[in-house]
């Protein structure tokens, strides 16, 4: 039998000759991210367990991102010095603050590199397996021990392959692929697996669009999201290919589910109030009056993000009494987009661009919403209360949707703009 992706990336870690779904085995993570949320806690449990020095301090990187700027007088101010306090008292020299969005900067900094293991304090650090990276998120306490020892165990996961064939329509996108599976398999479908994407639309896919798969498959319940390695991952790492060749499914792995789809056959898709899971495709929710459009995140943030919206709201303005916020996912995508005139469509078009951060999607005050307003992010969550009160109602859909919606007020298809 051969072996999955996430089976062969986790032998090559621990030197192991075989595994098998469900053993228990002690990895040493080539790379651990701690962002602000977390920083004061990471810190007392460091100290509760004894150590007195990071392991491996080059290992390590903390990122300042949910919290910055920081807005909230009582808490915010102790996680930014906390943050601070881990770089300087252990040794920690990747420190960035308000540099961008932590999980887009793991890949753009080339931190969370194709065939290594890496775990960050946040659930959506999936988004690095876009790059053939095994990555997951861990718990405070799990950092610690971590940070103080270099060693994690894990159970090595089953695996779900996903396949997807043909050429995606014109106006239908990554982020719609990745809403139709989760519709599909439920927010529990993949919980605890690892689930590895092939088949031609998915080789013909950019690096940003295989990040953004990979950061939603968590909202399925994954362990990792992983796909294969190719030459535009090695292009985007700056890595020779032949470094990395060897991330390829096994066509004899043994995997517990096997799902197959016809790009030709996907649609626009959106999330509904009130779980990712409620997924619905357009021409079901067309119309939908709306009070706001949110284009940005871990999951849509990037420069070809950027450029859909700014193609669909170039010399438009946006409904009379919208609110679009846009926020670029890091400072380079932030530079790109003002280069290449998107951040100056956006403002014409009646946007407001905000620096880069997780901003609205974490609950952060840019822009969030009151009872019973409605609003269409490309985040990753529709969570009750994650964007405003608990009466508000969160839509997600593709950059597409979301700047065809800012122009008319509804939930709009962006095909008949395109």
């Amino acid at each position: 039998m051969g072996y999955t992706l996430a089976e062969k990336i986790l032998m090559k870690n621990t030197g192991l000759k075989e595994i098998k779904p469900g053993q228990l085995i002690i990895t040493k993570p080539d790379m651990y991210m701690i962002h602000d949320i977390y920083t004061p806690f990471v810190i007392q449990k460091f100290e509760e367990m004894k150590f007195e020095k990071v392991a491996y301090p080059d290992k390590a990187t903390v990122i300042l991102d949910h919290l910055m700027p920081t807005n909230a007088a009582k808490n915010d101010p102790r996680h930014y010095r906390a943050g601070i306090e881990l770089s300087q008292r252990f040794g920690i020299k990747k420190l960035h603050i308000g540099e961008g969005i932590s999980h887009t900067l793991m890949h753009e900094l080339g931190y969370a590199k194709p065939g290594t293991v890496v775990v960050a304090t946040d659930s959506h650090t999936p988004t690095y397996g876009g790059g053939g990276c095994f990555c997951t998120g861990i718990g405070f306490t799990e950092m610690a021990a971590v940070l103080g020892s270099g060693e994690l165990w894990m159970k090595v996961p089953e695996a779900i392959k996903v396949v997807v064939e043909g050429k995606l329509p014109k106006g239908v996108y990554a982020k719609d692929i990745i809403l139709k599976i989760i519709g599909d398999i439920k927010a529990d479908g993949g919980t605890y697996k690892s689930m590895e994407f092939t088949g031609s639309t998915i080789r013909d896919l950019d690096m940003s669009s295989r990040f953004t798969i990979a950061n939603m498959s968590l909202e399925a319940g994954v362990k990792t999201g992983l796909f294969e390695a190719d030459k535009k991952t090695a292009e985007y790492f700056g890595m020779d290919y032949d470094e990395i060749s060897w991330i390829k499914i096994d066509e004899d792995a043994n995997y517990v589910q096997v799902l197959h789809y016809k790009a030709e056959d996907i649609e626009p898709q959106l999330a509904c109030p009130q779980g990712v899971d409620n997924v619905k495709p357009i021409s079901e929710v067309m119309g939908t009056k709306l009070n706001e459009v949110y284009i940005g995140s871990c999951t849509n943030g990037s420069i070809e993000d950027m450029a859909i919206a700014a193609n669909i709201l170039k010399g438009k303005k946006i409904e009379k009494y919208m609110k679009l916020v846009i926020i670029p996912a890091s400072l380079k995508v932030y530079k790109e987009a003002m280069a290449l005139g998107y951040i100056e469509t956006f403002i014409e078009a009646g946007g407001m661009v905000s620096h880069p951060c997780c901003g609205l999607c974490c609950g952060q005050p840019y822009g969030l919403m009151s009872d019973g307003e409605v609003v269409l992010g490309t985040n990753n969550r529709n969570f009750i209360g994650r964007m405003g009160t608990k009466k508000s109602l969160i839509f997600l859909s593709s950059p597409a949707v979301a700047a065809a919606s800012a122009l008319t007020g509804v939930v709009s298809d962006p095909r008949e703009i395109l």
